[in-house]
């Protein structure tokens, strides 16, 4: 397992959260997708799918190293299965695992990095935590809070304004720009500039 000068390990596994419905492709809830095909259109790489796995993936060369890329097959809700299954085959660590996820306590166009913590109700998150524990990088896309719980639900299922569409897409392809930093492992640098923004 590649460190950076830190001792933390590098990421190696990029999961991007989302429902493979094509009704839902364009949802809230679907942001992961789309944070994922950045990468796919940067390495010029399609998916694969591995029925055993529960995945579709492909590998990339960055540096000295190879990074997995990952779409869970199943439904947003049982994505820890998914990723579970694929970490323990391909014998990654957790702490060397981004998830990006759609996240309602960020305003639309913020993007945040974490490390660790709880699931904040988002249940993609609630079922990696079961299968895998908490320890796991997250990069957390902001969707916005549509003001009463009763209202997340079909919040996240529904498509964002066009006005929201943009700032989301604004704010992927800004904090994409910098993502040889995050995969060089300079973690706090990375944080900073996305706090920068």
């Amino acid at each position: 397992m590649s460190n950076n000068d830190n001792g933390l390990p590098k990421i190696k596994l990029i999961v991007g959260l989302g429902n493979p419905e094509k009704s839902l492709l364009k949802t809230r809830h679907n942001v992961g997708y789309w944070y994922l095909d950045k990468f796919l259109d940067k390495y010029n790489v399609k998916l694969s799918e591995d029925k055993k796995l529960s995945s579709h993936f492909c590998k990339v060369d960055y540096n000295d190293d190879q990074i997995f890329l990952v779409k869970p097959s199943f439904f947003i809700n049982d994505s820890g299965k998914s990723l579970s299954s694929f970490s323990k085959y391909y014998k990654i660590n957790s702490q060397s695992i981004l998830v990006i996820h759609d996240d309602i306590d960020l305003d639309v166009g913020d993007v945040r990095l974490k490390f660790g913590g709880g699931h904040g109700g988002h249940n993609g998150l609630r079922d990696i935590i079961n299968h895998m524990g908490k320890d796991y990088w997250r990069l957390r896309i902001g969707v916005g809070h549509p003001g009463r719980k009763e209202l997340v639900h079909g919040h996240v299922l529904s498509n964002p304004s066009k006005h929201e569409e943009l700032e989301i897409n604004i704010s992927i392809n800004e904090s994409f720009d910098n993502i040889n930093i995050l995969l060089d492992g300079e973690f706090e640098r990375y944080t900073k500039i996305l706090h920068t923004r």
